[in-house]
């Protein structure tokens, strides 16, 4: 982005409050970082408040405007107390980032139960509640972006991924659902597909085979990085996205277009 128009991006999004789940680390710290640069004033919601706390330090020594908030996403009570704070000391909501995830890689026929519950409960049902209670704010305002963070794995299914791809999978549906419901409050829902990125999480999830796959299948040969990601979500939250909703973009270094790569 060229300095002039971040300058204008800058000037369309004071005043504007945007919470992003997750964000105390990987893509939602990158995610939260960009919006307040972008000129947002940025809740830093996440389960780990301390290393929200962090965040929200980190963020100031660069002229950031952030806040840290405790939620569980897992947990309907928390998120419903989390927007209750948020709208008493802002009495707005802008923007929802759905970014909180998790995910265990598991052979199929051993996944286990319990695992599976807490994959959609924290991936799907928390995003859904998430929207539920930022879009009643948004609509007073008759303006809203939610963001949802889905995955190729949500388009493409994957080795061991079966409660982390079904509900990536299921928060790209919910995406077009929400998007046609809300639209008649002004608010846009779309998200984006990460491929392979470079974070704490894949560090420690995927192994040498794993990466040695992505590298065969992603045409730019590489992993994505947490700024790459955000500056996808940075558009899809400012005024040029209007007239964009329902979509989920893949940000993935051509993997979901690729096909044969040798010849």
């Amino acid at each position: 982005m060229t300095q002039a128009a971040r300058k204008q991006a800058s000037n369309n999004a004071v005043g504007r409050v945007a919470l992003v789940t997750g964000a105390a680390m990987g893509i939602g710290a990158a995610i939260a970082e960009r919006l307040g640069h972008d000129g947002h004033t940025v809740v830093i919601a996440d389960i780990n408040l301390s290393a929200a706390e962090e965040m929200v330090v980190a963020l100031a020594a660069q002229s950031v405007e952030a806040y840290a908030l405790t939620v569980d996403v897992s947990d309907a009570l928390s998120i419903q107390s989390a927007f209750e704070e948020v709208e008493r000391r802002f009495g707005r909501c802008d923007v929802l980032v759905n970014n909180a995830g998790i995910a265990k890689t598991l052979p199929f026929t051993e996944f286990p139960l319990d695992n599976w519950q807490r994959t959609l409960d924290v991936n799907l049902t928390g995003a859904m509640l998430c929207a539920q209670h930022a879009a009643r704010l948004m609509r007073k305002q008759g303006w809203g972006r939610i963001v949802n963070v889905a995955s190729i794995s949500g388009m493409r299914a994957s080795s061991g991924r079966t409660a982390y791809g079904t509900s990536k999978a299921a928060l790209i549906g919910l995406t077009r659902q929400m998007a046609i419901e809300l639209a008649e409050y002004g608010i846009t829902v779309n998200g984006i597909a990460p491929g392979p990125v470079d974070t704490p999480l894949t560090q420690l999830m995927h192994t040498e085979a794993t990466r040695a796959s992505y590298a065969r299948a992603v045409p730019m040969k590489r992993y994505g990085t947490p700024a790459e990601m955000a500056g996808a979500v940075a558009f899809l939250a400012s005024d040029d996205s209007s007239y964009v909703s329902g979509h989920v973009i893949p940000v993935d270094g051509g993997y979901m277009a690729s096909g044969i790569l040798e010849i």
